[in-house]
């Protein structure tokens, strides 16, 4: 039976990292394989042959990745020892390390998902391809950049991670927004035929809950409107690109800055949304002419309004900057109006569905008019609606006691 050890190598200059490397035993034959980890020499307990994981935090997720990676590894050289026992072939040590190292030149969890990033900057689908940068990001600052190989990912290190999430205060909706990415890169990886699926995620949640209402109201975009804003135009610029999103039907704010001039065709806007290549068409009115008098790009730029000054210069770094600035200025104008939910550009694409729900248009009518490739997009929109609803109705019955 093959047996494995882990040893510690200390630096032969003081006070820098040694190195860890196992000891694999076959028939009292012995062989190294060095390991890419380093620790400290009071990191390392040479009377269990183990880490030791001690304060400060920063470097206790560094040790915590290496002792689960190294278990891995473990259980990867027992696991290749029974195969080849069971083949009733006759192998040695050298056979063991020789599987081990082709094993462990296989796919990793970090390589794979900058493959799919790279894979959908190239289609165009960038904002995906950032989505899943920052799950990456966020696995990595929990894996302290150790890298696992997609075998090794288990229930076990996706629990280990959810807590890590929790412990740092981030909410239940963006957990889930990590969890759901990672699964759909392991499921994609399954499909791929790179592993068999172990089903890491069955112990961790990647549902997404009622988040709260995002819509004004009817009377609060009103006052919005009336407000008079000629001292700053900074803020009269935020609040009037907020208008125009609602104006036509709650268009993201990404579509708005890249909106060219040869959209606008006689009384009829034409475009594609970005997010999901629907192509969309809308009946030019007044307010919004009267919003595009002020803010039109020069003749000189493609572009109707000048959100994006540059094309030749990182037109998306454009548009995220402007999108910074004035979802600052609107929660600004927000808490001028009173409101308790910060007020966004998103506000706008929510306001017009619940406003156009509340006038009685159909759903199916709300959905095509936001561009949504089913209804059952548009009913999330409406969920807190639902909800608000009912609240009303349970107050006006409590009152008939």
């Amino acid at each position: 039976m093959v047996s494995i050890k882990l040893k510690f190598r200390p630096s032969t200059n003081e006070g820098k990292e040694g190195s860890l490397y196992y000891q694999v035993i076959y028939n009292r034959v012995v062989r190294q394989v060095t390991t890419p980890y380093k620790i400290f020499p009071n990191e390392w307990n040479p009377e269990i042959e183990d880490i030791i994981v001690k304060p400060p935090a920063v470097r206790c997720n560094y040790l915590e990745s290496i002792k689960q990676t190294i278990r891995n590894d473990i259980n990867r050289f027992l696991r290749i020892g029974q195969e080849l026992a069971h083949t009733n072939l006759s192998y040695t040590v050298d056979t063991i390390v020789d599987e081990y190292r082709k094993q462990s030149n296989g796919s990793t969890l970090f390589s794979y998902m900058e493959q799919m990033i790279a894979r959908y900057w190239r289609l165009g689908q960038h904002r995906t391809s950032e989505t899943y940068s920052t799950t990456l990001n966020s696995f990595k600052r929990f894996r302290a950049d150790i890298d696992v190989y997609l075998e090794d990912v288990d229930s076990e290190l996706m629990e280990a991670y959810e807590n890590h999430l929790k412990q740092n205060d981030l909410s239940p909706n963006t957990i889930s927004f990590y969890m759901k990415h990672l699964r759909a890169v392991y499921k994609r990886a399954v499909d791929d035929e790179l592993i068999r699926d172990k089903n890491p995620f069955k112990r961790v949640s990647t549902s997404i809950e009622k988040t709260a209402k995002r819509a004004i109201s009817l009377k609060v975009l009103k006052r919005l409107k009336a407000m008079d804003l000629s001292d700053n135009s900074s803020k009269r610029f935020a609040r009037d690109i907020f208008l125009f999103s609602f104006y036509t039907r709650g268009m993201s704010f990404v579509d708005i800055a890249y909106l060219q001039k040869k959209n606008l065709k006689g009384d009829v806007l034409s475009y594609r949304r970005r997010k999901t290549n629907l192509p969309l068409k809308i009946g030019w009115e007044p307010d919004m002419q009267e919003i595009l008098k002020r803010y039109e790009a020069d003749t000189s730029s493609p572009y109707l309004f000048s959100i994006i000054k540059d094309s030749e210069s990182n037109p998306r770094k454009q548009y995220q900057n402007m999108q910074f600035l004035i979802n600052r200025h609107l929660k600004e104008i927000g808490k001028g109006l009173g409101l308790h939910q910060p007020l966004t550009m998103y506000c706008a694409r929510h306001s017009w569905a619940s406003i156009a729900h509340d006038e009685g248009i159909p759903l199916s009518i709300i959905s095509e008019g936001m561009g949504h490739d089913s209804e059952k997009t548009t009913q999330i929109y409406l969920a807190s609606l639902k909800t608000e609803v009912i609240d009303k109705a349970n107050r006006k019955i409590l009152k008939l006691l």
